[in-house]
């Protein structure tokens, strides 16, 4: 059964964003050589990547005009973007699917196939962890305090998480593994 790996990095606070959507300035303060290094492995470790609308949109308009090995290797990975909204999704490889995402992602998770990656898309990160469907949470925990801005994690959701890894990188970031406890 294939993984679904939820990766974002997120403020001390909790933040993946700021207070206006697509304020990411915080990565700047942790981004360099070993964290390009990780997001590489990463893609080369999974074969699709899932999306939901406005992270679909900004990083379709980024990475499209990109380059480098990242972009290369994000303009060429299998994507999904779910949306009710969105009339077509035309960055390379993408499939729009505008009904359930959680079962769509359970019906991926059965095929063959390398790992599922997150992005952003903390409402998609949401639905699926309510139905256990992310299995393991990678966040880049940036040492920065915003005091406002968008949660990673949704209110009323509660979970029960294990550690399963911490890595400090040398710019100041910590790489934190996490898998669900919930059933174990």
């Amino acid at each position: 059964m294939r993984r679904v790996i939820m990766w974002n990095l997120v403020t001390l606070d909790g933040f993946f964003e700021g207070a206006k959507s697509w304020d990411l300035s915080f990565h700047e303060t942790v981004w360099g050589d070993e964290l390009e290094r990780i997001s590489i492995d990463q893609l080369k470790a999974a074969d699709c990547l899932l999306f939901g609308r406005t992270t679909y949109e900004g990083m379709a308009a980024y990475w499209t005009k990109a380059t480098g090995t990242v972009a290369e290797l994000m303009n060429a990975i299998s994507k999904v973007v779910f949306s009710r909204t969105l009339p077509r999704a035309d960055w390379s490889n993408t499939r729009l699917v505008a009904g359930g995402a959680e079962e769509e992602v359970q019906r991926l998770k059965q095929e063959a196939g390398k790992d599922i990656l997150i992005f952003g898309s903390a409402n998609l990160c949401d639905s699926l962890s309510r139905r256990g469907l992310i299995d393991e949470y990678r966040l880049g925990l940036v040492p920065v305090v915003l005091g406002v801005g968008n949660p990673l994690f949704k209110a009323g959701n509660p979970m029960k998480l294990q550690l399963l890894e911490t890595t400090p990188v040398k710019s100041g970031c910590t790489i934190i593994r996490l898998q669900s406890r919930e059933g174990t």
